[in-house]
């Protein structure tokens, strides 16, 4: 019995060294979800680019505190798992608004009096999606803060 506590304890701290790893490398990235009114077709493909590379690496953060959590509770990994998903649906949709504002990136000026009726809602939709990103990333974290606090902390330290 002893054998298999010191084999999961030794399994958690490479997955939480892997995690500390990565960590440093999504903090390297720094990607700012605050939206910005810029016009330039060239300032949306770079913007798009560095949020494909974030969300890579934070799909695969939150991918081995999922392997992390699901060695010490299984069931809160699963929930986890689930906050996973929404954040890898939540990006895909903000990918797709940028997408739109490459394509006509004069929608996103707010000082055009004649904006149509998309270009409100393309601009209203991409600070939305950015809010919910911002937020639902927050909550996945702190989510993680309270599990390692509960089930990890005494063990890996």
């Amino acid at each position: 019995m002893t054998d298999e506590i010191e084999n999961s304890q030794k399994t958690m701290k490479e997955h939480s060294d892997k995690l500390a790893k990565l960590g440093m490398e999504l903090s390297k990235i720094q990607f700012s979800y605050k939206v910005e009114e810029k016009t330039s077709k060239e300032y949306w493909q770079k913007r798009i680019k560095n949020f494909e590379e974030y969300n890579k690496k934070a799909l695969e953060y939150y991918n081995q505190v999922f392997s992390l959590m699901k060695i010490a509770d299984k069931e809160e990994s699963e929930r986890f798992l689930l906050q996973i998903s929404k954040f890898r649906q939540l990006s895909s949709s903000l990918i797709d608004i940028m997408q739109k504002i490459e394509e006509n990136p004069t929608i996103i000026n707010s000082k055009d009096r004649q904006q149509s009726q998309w270009s409100r809602e393309i601009k209203n939709n991409i600070t939305d999606q950015s809010d919910k990103c911002l937020h639902h990333e927050r909550d996945m974290n702190s989510y993680f803060r309270d599990f390692y606090e509960k089930h990890l902390k005494n063990i890996l330290e």
